[in-house]
């Protein structure tokens, strides 16, 4: 496979480069390399979704009829790479990644033309109603009850795990229309306003202290058949359509080369067991070089994927695959970023962090690089968020599932 760029795009890269050194503010910077999870500081990430708006590119995988760029498959990945490598922040996907491709493929005219400008310019900011107390991985066991009402539907029940539920003003939700004889059947996809009466948020305490996360509460809360997003019972379809850019469809890879980078500068600064700096200890050493290998070889794949990634036949298994990779490779690179900043022997106490992430405890520098102090703090916040990382979306274990039936015709 040829993994030259062309002159257009080193061209494209420059201009990517360009606006990045202009636009990108210290403390923006400092928001995308302080970040613990997959969301960055949420306030930074407006800012910068702000910005990128303003250019034409808060969207760019949109059509060009809805927003988006009219780039190649190639410029994407180019575009998507350079932010990551920059530290910018990043956007939160529940809207412009996620559930705008749902609307453009089957929504309602009425539905575009209200929800589509308001997720470009960040007026519209939803959250994520799928996982409930009882029904994780297993989604199709959810029982959220939306019952019918002339015109409303009346919903009751819960979600949990629901990413800035408090920042959000919309949440898409799976729920529960008609009991049938296959679980996936009789559920319905629907929008609902956060401001309804009977919704209570209540936020979760997580391991790392942050306050992320809410369990949503549903009392009775109407919602207009307007709202739904497909079919009434046929849910399961827009549901399945969704996943696949959840999944996949970013640049992972150069993240987690970042990170090992990062990790390497770091590991030269301490002593490692036998006195000698710890990136030069053996062990330490061979498992950072597998690690640096593997985010090679998923960079490889994410740039060959690009052009199956555009057909629906091939999308599904293979964003199953770049999840599996991705994900647990992430774990185990914040496990390698955990054993450096832990050599200083730092005793971490989970439930200091700020509610509002770590990102709220310091002042960022000029150059929007932050300090080895910090990222000690950020380390272990960064290692226990990403255990979750091959469970949501869809465990790796259900990701395994899908690539036995799809790549070998297995079960």
């Amino acid at each position: 496979m040829d993994m030259t760029w062309s002159d257009a795009d080193i061209a494209f890269r420059d201009e990517v480069r360009e606006f990045l050194e202009a636009n990108l503010t210290p403390e923006l910077r400092a928001a995308g390399r302080l970040r613990t999870s997959v969301y960055a500081d949420h306030e930074a990430s407006m800012k910068w979704q702000a910005i990128l708006h303003e250019r034409g590119w808060a969207a760019p995988a949109w059509p060009v009829e809805y927003g988006g760029c009219d780039w190649s498959q190639a410029q994407h990945y180019i575009f998507s790479r350079e932010s990551i490598l920059a530290g910018a922040p990043a956007l939160s996907p529940m809207g412009i990644r996620m559930v705008s491709h749902a609307i453009m493929a089957f929504g309602t005219q009425e539905q575009k033309d209200h929800f589509l400008p308001g997720i470009l310019d960040g007026s519209v900011f939803f959250c994520q109603g799928y996982s409930e107390p009882e029904a994780g991985s297993d989604l199709a066991s959810l029982s959220m009850a939306a019952v019918s009402d002339g015109d409303d539907f009346v919903v009751t029940g819960s979600k949990i795990w629901t990413t800035h539920a408090a920042e959000a003003n919309w949440i898409f939700c799976l729920v529960r229309t008609s009991r049938q004889e296959r679980k996936q059947q009789g559920i319905t996809f629907l929008l609902i306003d956060m401001r309804s009466p009977g919704i209570e948020i209540q936020n979760l305490v997580m391991a790392s202290g942050e306050q992320i996360q809410a369990q949503v509460f549903f009392d009775g809360v109407r919602v207009p058949k307007a709202n739904v997003l497909g079919t009434i019972d046929e849910g399961w379809t827009v549901a399945k359509y969704l996943l696949i850019f959840e999944r996949g469809g970013g640049a992972a890879a150069p993240a987690l080369q970042v990170m090992c980078e990062n990790i390497a500068e770091r590991a030269a600064g301490v002593t490692g067991p036998s006195g000698v700096p710890l990136n030069e200890e053996p062990a330490f050493a061979a498992k950072l070089a597998d690690a640096r290998v593997r985010a090679k070889i998923l960079e490889v794949l994410e740039y060959r994927a690009l052009a199956a990634l555009g057909t629906a036949s091939e999308a599904g298994s293979i964003a199953s695959m770049l999840k599996i990779l991705g994900t647990e490779l992430s774990q185990k690179i914040t496990e390698l970023d955990l054993e450096a900043a832990g050599v200083h022997g730092r005793v971490y106490q989970p439930h200091a962090a700020a509610p509002g992430g770590p990102i709220a405890q310091y002042e960022p520098p000029a150059d929007g690089y932050v300090s080895g102090e910090a990222w000690q703090a950020v380390a272990p916040l960064h290692y226990m968020n990403d255990r979750a990382g091959s469970i949501y979306a869809g465990s790796n274990e259900i990701q395994r599932n899908i690539l036995a039936k799809a790549a070998l015709g297995l079960g």
